[in-house]
C-alpha cells in the first residue's frame, strides 16, 4: 500500500517553517526562497551531473594518490621516517590508542571513500533514462559519509602539530598531504555541484516498481 502522491511535483513544504508552496520554473544558477523565513528552498545548477561526475572522477584520483603516497616526512639527527594516513591510523593502534586509531580510520580513510563511492554510483545511476531505485536508497545515505567525512579536521589537526614540532625536526611534507588538501576542496565543490531534486525527479518510484513486478509474479504462477 503506497500514499497517493499529488499530481502537482512541483509543490514543495518548506523544511524550516512547513509552508506548502509551488516552486516556480527558475534559470540554471537561480535560487526559490521562502516568502515565509526567507530560507533558501531550492537552487537550481547548472550541467549538475556533469560536473559533479567529473569533479567525483577528480576526487576519486586524488583519494587514491593521498593513500598510496606518504604524507608526512620527519628528519631528526640525520635519520628520516615516511608515514601515510593509514600508517598514522596503525601506529596509533600499535601506541595502545585503539579508540583514536578507529576513529582516524573511519572519519579520514573509510567515511570519504564511502562520500566518493557513493556519489559516484548516484552520478552514473541518475544518468540512465530512468534512474533505478536504488539511486534513491544511495541518495538518502549519502549525507550521513558527508556528515562523518572529516578530512578538513585532520589537515588542521597535521598543519598544528607541524607548527609544534618544527623546532626539533625538519618535516618533510609529502604528495599525499598537498592530494588532501586539494580533495577538501573538491568534495567542497562536489556539494556545490550536486542538485539531488534532479536525481529524485529521475528516480523510479517505488509504486511504478511493484506495478511492473505484479504481471512478471502472475505470469510465473
Amino acid at each position: 500500500m503506497f500514499n497517493q502522491a499529488l499530481s502537482d511535483t512541483s509543490l514543495i513544504a518548506c523544511p524550516h517553517c512547513d509552508l506548502l508552496q509551488k516552486l516556480p520554473d527558475l534559470e540554471p544558477g537561480a535560487s526559490a526562497r521562502c516568502p515565509r523565513c526567507d530560507k533558501e528552498l531550492w537552487r537550481r545548477r547548472e550541467d549538475s551531473l556533469n560536473r559533479t561526475l567529473a569533479l567525483t572522477l577528480a576526487a576519486a584520483v586524488l583519494y587514491g594518490i593521498a593513500n598510496s603516497v606518504p604524507m608526512l616526512g620527519l628528519t631528526v639527527v640525520g635519520r628520516e621516517a615516511f608515514t601515510t594516513v593509514f600508517g598514522g591510523a596503525l601506529q596509533l593502534w600499535r601506541d595502545d590508542r585503539e579508540v583514536v586509531a578507529a576513529l582516524v580510520l573511519f572519519t579520514v580513510v573509510l567515511s570519504p571513500a564511502l562520500q566518493i563511492g557513493l556519489m559516484l554510483a548516484i552520478v552514473l545511476g541518475a544518468r540512465r533514462e530512468r534512474a533505478p531505485r536504488w539511486v534513491g536508497t544511495l541518495l538518502r545515505h549519502h549525507p550521513t559519509t558527508c556528515t562523518w567525512s572529516m578530512l578538513e579536521v585532520m589537515m588542521i589537526g597535521v598543519l598544528v602539530a607541524l607548527i609544534k614540532i618544527a623546532d626539533y625536526a625538519k618535516v618533510i611534507p609529502g604528495v599525499a598531504l598537498f592530494a588532501l588538501g586539494a580533495l577538501v576542496f573538491v568534495l567542497a565543490a562536489i556539494q556545490a555541484s550536486f542538485d539531488p531534486r534532479e536525481v529524485w525527479d529521475r528516480v523510479e518510484w517505488a509504486e511504478a516498481s511493484a506495478r511492473r513486478s505484479e504481471p512478471m509474479a502472475e505470469g510465473t504462477s
